[in-house]
C-alpha cells in the first residue's frame, strides 16, 4: 500500500463563505473624515478576518453627515456591485446611515433582496435575509427618518440664530469674491467685471443687452459657461452684496425628505446686516440701479401683451417667440433669432396676424366641429370601453408578472446558498425577464386609460366650446384663444401650426 502524506492547505478556501460588504459613511471634516473610515475599517476587518463563513469583499463609504443628500456615489457603486453579483451581503451601522428616509430603505432591501442580496443593520438587529423582520424594518426606518428630520431642524434652528446675531457664514460667495483662510476679500478680476456690470445698467442698458456683451468679450460666465443668460445679470444687480451688506434667509428648506430650498416669499423671516464685508460697488450707484430696474419692469408690464407669452414656439430652433420691443406695433420675434439672425431663419411676425389666423381656424371648426371632432370622441370612447372589458387580463398578467418575480427572487437564494450556478442563473434568470418584460409591455398598453380619460375631457370641453359660442368669429376673441390654444409652431413665415386641447393639430396658411 503506497504511503499517502497529507500537504496542509496554504490559501484559504473561500469558495463557500459569503461575500461581505460594509457602508459607511464618515464626517465631512477632513480629519474626522480619515479618523472614522480608518476606525471602521479596522472594525469590519476585525469583525470578519476569523469568520469561517463570511470574508469581508470591499468597505464602501461616502462624505457627509446624513444620509439625506443625494450625493453619495460609494453607494452607487455598491448597488452596482450587488447586481453584477460581487456581494451576497451588505453590514451597515444603522437604518439612518443607509437611507434617506422610509421609502429609499424599503426600495433597496427589496432591489437587493430580489437578486439575493441580504443587509444586516446592526444597530437595529434586523437582517433582511429573514422576511419577518420587513415590518419591523419599516418602523425603524421611519425612525431613523425622523430622527435625521429633527437633526435637521437642529441644525437650521442653529443657522437662524447666527443669521440674527449676524456670525452666520454663507457656503458660497457669489462671483467677484473669494474666500481666503476663511475671510471673505474682493477677488480682483471678477470684481472688474461685476463694476462693468453695473456701470452699463447704471448707463440705461437692460440685462439682454449686458448678458449678451459679456458673451461676445468671451467672459465666463459665473457657472463657467462661455454664454452669459440674462438672468444671471439681474441676480449680480440685485444682489445687495456687492454693496457690503448680507440678506440672509433669501431661501429656506422644506421641512419634509428629501428636503428642497425655495424661495422665501415671506414665509420664514429675513434678517439684513449691513457691512458683513468690503463693498464693491457704491451704494447710491446700487439704489439707482434698482430704480431703473424698477422702471424697466413698470414699462414692460404695461406695453407687453401677456396672451402670447410662452405659447407661441419656432418650428425651425424650438426656442420660444418673445415680445419684440424694438418695433413700434406689438409684434413677436423668435428668441434664438434675436439674438444671432443668422442662427435661424424666422424673424419677426406681426401680432395682428396670429390673430387673424386664429379668427380663421375658429370659424372652420365652427362650421365642422361635428365632422372633425365628433368621430374622434367617439373612436377614443369605444376604446376605452373596450379596455375595461379587459380588466380580468390585467389582473392575470399582474399575478403572473409576481409569480415570475418570485421565481427570480428563489433562483437568487439558490446561488447564494451554492446550490446553483451564477452561469444557470443568469441564464434562467434571463428567460423569466424576457417574459416579463412582454408582459409589461401588454400591461401597459391595457392600462393607459387614465391617459384617454384626460383626451377625452378636453375633447368634450372643445366640443362644447363650439356649440356653446355657435356665432362666427368677426374680431379675435382673448377667452377663445385662452380656452381652446395650447400652443402655435411657426414652421415659417407664411405658415402656422395650432395645438388645441385634446391632441388636435391644425395649419394654417398666411
Amino acid at each position: 500500500m503506497p504511503k499517502v502524506t497529507m500537504i496542509p492547505p496554504t490559501k484559504q478556501d473561500i469558495s463557500g463563505k459569503i461575500r461581505v460588504a460594509a457602508y459607511c459613511r464618515v464626517s465631512t471634516s477632513s480629519a474626522e473624515q480619515h479618523n472614522s473610515f480608518v476606525v471602521q475599517t479596522e472594525y469590519y476587518q476585525n469583525k470578519f478576518q476569523n469568520s469561517d463563513t463570511e470574508i469581508l469583499v470591499e468597505i464602501y463609504a461616502d462624505e457627509g453627515e446624513s444620509a439625506t443628500s443625494d450625493n453619495r456615489e460609494n453607494f452607487q457603486r455598491m448597488i452596482k456591485d450587488c447586481h453584477r453579483g460581487k456581494i451576497d451581503r451588505i453590514y451597515t451601522k444603522s437604518i439612518s446611515r443607509f437611507a434617506r428616509n422610509t421609502k429609499d430603505c424599503l426600495q433597496y432591501a427589496r432591489e437587493l433582496k430580489s437578486i439575493g442580496v441580504s443587509i444586516v443593520f446592526e444597530k437595529e438587529h434586523i437582517d433582511t435575509a429573514l422576511l419577518s423582520n420587513e415590518m419591523m424594518l419599516t418602523i425603524m426606518s421611519q425612525m431613523a427618518q425622523e430622527e435625521s428630520v429633527s437633526m435637521s431642524r437642529n441644525i437650521r434652528w442653529s443657522i437662524r440664530k447666527k443669521m440674527k446675531n449676524g456670525t452666520f457664514k454663507i457656503p458660497r460667495v457669489p462671483i467677484g469674491y473669494e474666500r481666503v483662510d476663511g475671510e471673505i476679500v474682493i477677488q480682483p478680476k471678477q470684481a472688474k467685471i461685476v463694476r462693468k456690470i453695473f456701470e452699463m445698467a447704471y448707463s440705461g442698458y437692460g440685462s439682454r443687452t449686458i448678458s449678451d456683451y459679456l458673451t461676445h468679450q468671451k467672459i465666463p460666465s459665473p457657472l463657467g459657461k462661455e454664454r452669459w443668460e440674462a438672468t444671471s445679470v439681474t441676480n449680480i444687480l440685485r444682489n445687495e452684496w456687492y454693496i457690503g451688506d448680507t440678506l440672509y434667509q433669501k431661501t429656506f428648506a422644506t421641512n419634509t425628505i428629501p428636503f428642497r430650498q425655495i424661495l422665501n416669499h415671506g414665509e420664514y423671516e429675513q434678517y439684513y446686516a449691513e457691512n458683513t464685508h468690503e463693498a464693491i460697488i457704491s451704494k447710491e450707484v446700487f439704489e439707482k440701479v434698482q430704480e431703473l430696474i424698477s422702471q424697466r419692469i413698470s414699462k414692460h408690464k404695461s406695453d407687453s401683451t401677456y396672451l402670447f407669452t410662452g405659447k407661441i414656439q419656432c418650428g425651425k430652433c424650438g426656442f420660444s417667440y418673445i415680445k419684440d420691443s424694438h418695433r413700434t406695433e406689438p409684434s413677436w420675434v423668435c428668441r434664438k433669432h434675436r439674438r444671432t439672425a443668422s442662427d435661424c431663419q424666422n424673424g419677426t411676425i406681426k401680432e395682428e396676424i396670429f390673430q387673424s389666423a386664429f379668427i380663421a381656424l375658429y370659424n372652420k371648426l365652427a362650421v365642422h366641429y361635428t365632422e372633425i371632432l365628433l368621430p374622434v370622441y367617439q373612436s377614443l370612447y369605444d376604446l376605452k370601453i373596450k379596455k375595461f372589458s379587459a380588466r380580468n387580463q390585467v389582473t392575470n398578467i399582474q399575478k403572473e408578472t409576481a409569480q415570475l418575480r418570485e421565481q427570480i427572487h428563489v433562483l437568487a437564494s439558490l446561488v447564494t446558498k451554492g446550490f446553483l450556478s451564477s452561469q444557470k442563473y443568469q441564464e434562467q434568470s434571463a428567460q423569466l425577464q424576457t417574459r416579463i418584460a412582454k408582459l409589461q409591455k401588454e400591461l401597459s398598453r391595457l392600462t393607459h386609460a387614465d391617459d384617454e380619460d384626460d383626451v377625452l375631457e378636453q375633447i368634450s370641453e372643445l366640443i362644447n366650446y363650439f356649440e356653446n359660442h355657435p356665432d362666427k368669429m368677426t374680431e379675435f376673441d382673448e377667452n377663445a384663444f385662452n380656452c381652446i390654444v395650447e400652443k402655435i409652431i411657426v414652421h415659417n413665415e407664411n405658415e402656422l401650426e395650432f395645438h388645441l386641447i385634446g391632441g388636435f393639430h391644425f395649419k394654417e396658411f398666411i
